[in-house]
């Protein structure tokens, strides 16, 4: 936070803060209002760049008229694969060839391959602002979870492509600020938020 501020101080970025409880939904919606760029990327705080040109090659494929979302390739810190899109299964999503080590390209080679997928995720997500603004933005209601599949499920519905790219590698430390969902509390609303997926999206 310190970090942010520093660079606000310094005129580098326009920062807004939220004091409320926490809505990865609601605070990416408010700065998606703000923003003046053509593209958008929601970009975790837990994120370390791999590939220099990892922001030109989400965009590149972002500014096709017939693609949605983009969603990058990341890793554990272990180097092991923490999201390579997102598949649906049994009503929910799970990510693609989760935990292969690197130099494992997955099933048919397909987490080294550049492809449309059903979703990619929030912790990395390229988008023109014109289609997030099409779709109506996260979902609100969907304060954590599923809020990104959510998200491309709507795009996708919109005959636009969610397109996962491996040529964009990023290190994500997965919930590094929040914790995992490991209370009672966060149990509970995540079997919530997994409820409305389930039922707007199984069908």
């Amino acid at each position: 936070i310190d970090y942010f501020r520093s660079l606000r101080d310094d005129g580098v970025v326009r920062l807004t803060e939220d004091p409320r409880p926490f809505n990865f939904s609601r605070i990416n919606n408010e700065a998606a209002r703000q923003a003046h760029g053509e593209c958008l990327v929601f970009l975790n705080n837990d994120i370390d760049i791999i590939t220099p040109d990892w922001l030109e090659e989400l965009i590149s494929h972002a500014l096709r008229p017939a693609i949605g979302s983009v969603g990058a390739k990341l890793w554990y810190p272990n180097d092991k694969i923490q999201h390579a899109g997102l598949v649906l299964v049994g009503g929910l999503a799970a990510h693609a060839h989760h935990g292969r080590p690197r130099g494992d390209h997955g099933y048919f080679d397909r987490a080294s391959l550049t492809q449309s997928l059903s979703a990619v995720t929030g912790a990395c997500l390229c988008i023109r602002k014109q289609v997030f603004d099409e779709v109506g933005g996260f979902d609100e209601t969907l304060a954590v979870a599923f809020n990104d599949v959510d998200l491309c499920l709507r795009i996708q519905a919109r005959g636009y492509r969610n397109l996962y790219t491996p040529y964009a590698e990023l290190h994500h430390y997965e919930s590094a600020s929040r914790g995992g969902e490991d209370t009672p509390d966060k149990l509970a609303r995540f079997r919530k938020e997994a409820d409305v997926l389930s039922a707007r999206w199984k069908p």
